[in-house]
């Protein structure tokens, strides 16, 4: 066989990957820390070190959740965007295809909770019962130590922040968000808590959860608003 017909053979048989719209969000760069214990997010800690102004990282909270992932990752895809998921340990459990399906999709991913339950009202035993199950399930699924982690509810407990802290593991608080777990919100009621939330820091951690239905149908709308308002995303890694 020619060098030509090789060349013609294999362009052929090459899916081409779609290039990023021109007025799609995209991610602008990546931002690495370290693996280590740290606190970021001020509604509760300092800024996130590293973010300029007008720079937004995107994260979720609660997932995998068949129903309402896809969509996410869907929207996200279309305009380019890469974020972060906290995902809780139950769903993992339960959808682990669906937990990798995120990681490979580029996203980065840390713990929520093996339960979703408020840790500052449970002895120290469950909350300490918890988080091992929640670490030993996010290393089954995904086949790695986790970096990160988020409260649920933001109700953070001197227990589990020592344990974290012990663990070099970081915790993840937020900036802004859209109050998305309330009810018989629209696109543009979201996108109005959103803006709002991110007008006083000016940027930070965006808080939303991709195992809310009308979070996966608004999302389209609120990653145009973002792009429309200057907001750029970064990507955050350990």
């Amino acid at each position: 066989m020619s060098l030509l017909l090789s060349l013609a053979l294999a362009a052929s048989t090459t899916t081409a990957v779609p290039a990023c719209p021109a007025d799609a969000l995209g991610t602008t760069r990546t931002l690495t820390l370290p693996r280590a214990a740290g606190a970021w997010g001020t509604a509760q800690h300092a800024p996130l070190p590293g973010l300029g102004p007008k720079e937004v990282v995107l994260t979720f909270d609660d997932g995998p959740r068949p129903e309402s992932t896809p969509q996410v990752l869907k929207a996200l895809a279309d305009q380019c965007v890469q974020a972060s998921f906290f995902m809780n340990g139950e769903p993992m459990a339960r959808h682990p295809e669906l937990a990798r399906a995120v990681r490979d999709a580029g996203h980065s991913v840390g713990m929520h909770g093996f339960r979703h339950d408020n840790f500052s009202q449970l002895p120290a035993e469950d909350q300490g019962r918890d988080l091992k199950a929640m670490i030993a399930t996010y290393v089954e699924v995904l086949g790695e130590a986790p970096a990160a982690y988020r409260f649920p509810f933001l109700a953070e407990s001197p227990t589990l922040m020592k344990a974290l802290d012990k663990l070099g593991i970081t915790v993840m608080s937020v900036d802004a968000g859209a109050e998305d777990w309330l009810p018989d919100q629209t696109p543009q009621m979201l996108a109005d808590k959103l803006m709002g939330q991110l007008a006083k820091p000016g940027g930070g951690i965006i808080l939303l959860h991709d195992a809310q239905d009308q979070t996966a149908r608004a999302l389209p709308f609120l990653l145009k608003t973002l792009k429309a308002g200057g907001y750029r995303v970064v990507h955050l890694r350990w």
